[in-house]
């Protein structure tokens, strides 16, 4: 009886820690720890990378510092597939070209039958509304008569009333879900940012007796972050020959003022007594760059 007793004790002492190893590996594996319940419905850290890796560079590193945004849409993409489900809306099965059909229509595909579905009837357009647009668009209009554009101005109109339910509905749907976003784990997940140059090294720069690139940009911007890897290249290959700064518009708008910048990306360049030479508004290939520093003196 003892003997059985101990067995018995055994035994459960293995069910318990091989439960502890099931909760440690994988319920409690960081990758799958919620990051945020979406009426009940949780969204893992693991599903945000699955997301997240779909996204293109130089977008997705920017999602990965401000991931808040990125889980946003996640979060209403899943209320928007609760209530298509919710509704019994299904998405066509689609057919593939060997003829075998998928029995899981896309999420995106349900989403996309759902809305549609939800806003397919056109809001109304009155007649004053139609006259009233024509009469501030007039002259963009190519001297046509009312008559004749109006049905082209009431589909105008249309789609942007239509676009504005569609807002109105996602606002109020995310208003009223029962969401919970684990504000902790979202901190770890967050990727730094990468620094910029401050006004202090822009100073030393025009002052340092050599020619000077300096982009005038910022983190949020995707023609500015496509920018950076070439900028990092031509720091290295012109060390000790130019220098190459980017200085964030957001944190140093005095200096921006000061150089007139309106559109970013804007690549200023200076020459080595710190006059300003030549500007490019927008990306500019690295060959054209070069070309520019060689110009200036900078060699090869």
């Amino acid at each position: 009886m003892k003997r059985k007793i101990i067995i018995l004790g055994a035994i459960a002492v293995i069910v318990l820690a091989g439960g502890a190893a099931f909760y440690f590996f994988y319920l409690g594996h960081p990758g799958r720890q919620a990051l945020a319940d979406v009426n009940g419905e949780r969204i893992s850290v693991e599903q945000f990378e699955n997301e997240l890796v779909k996204v293109e560079n130089p977008t997705r590193d920017m999602y990965r510092e401000e991931p808040g945004k990125f889980l946003e849409m996640i979060i209403m993409q899943r209320l928007l597939l609760q209530e298509a489900r919710k509704q019994g809306v299904s998405a066509p099965i689609k057919t593939y070209k060997d003829n075998v059909k998928d029995a899981q229509p896309s999420e995106e595909s349900l989403i996309a039958e759902f809305i549609e579905k939800k806003f397919s009837s056109p809001p109304p357009v009155s007649r004053e509304e139609i006259e009233a647009f024509y009469g501030i668009f007039k002259e963009r209009m190519g001297g046509k008569p009312l008559r004749e554009v109006a049905p082209l101005i009431e589909q105008v109109i249309q789609q942007g009333k239509q676009q504005q339910a569609v807002e109105e509905y996602l606002k109020e749907l995310r208003n009223t879900a029962r969401v919970e976003i684990h504000q902790g784990r979202l901190q770890k997940i967050t990727a730094k940012p990468p620094e910029s140059n401050t006004a202090e090294d822009f100073k030393k720069a025009l002052a340092g007796g050599k020619p000077a690139l300096v982009d005038f940009g910022a983190n949020s911007c995707i023609p500015c972050r496509q920018m950076r890897p070439i900028l990092k290249e031509l720091e290295k290959e012109y060390s000790g020959r130019a220098s190459i700064l980017v200085i964030d518009v957001y944190k140093f708008q005095s200096l921006a003022r000061e150089y007139q910048v309106q559109l970013i990306p804007t690549l200023v360049f200076f020459d080595a007594s710190g006059k300003e030479v030549f500007r490019h508004v927008g990306a500019l290939e690295k060959e054209k760059i070069v070309a520019k520093l060689k110009e200036m003196g900078a060699g090869t």
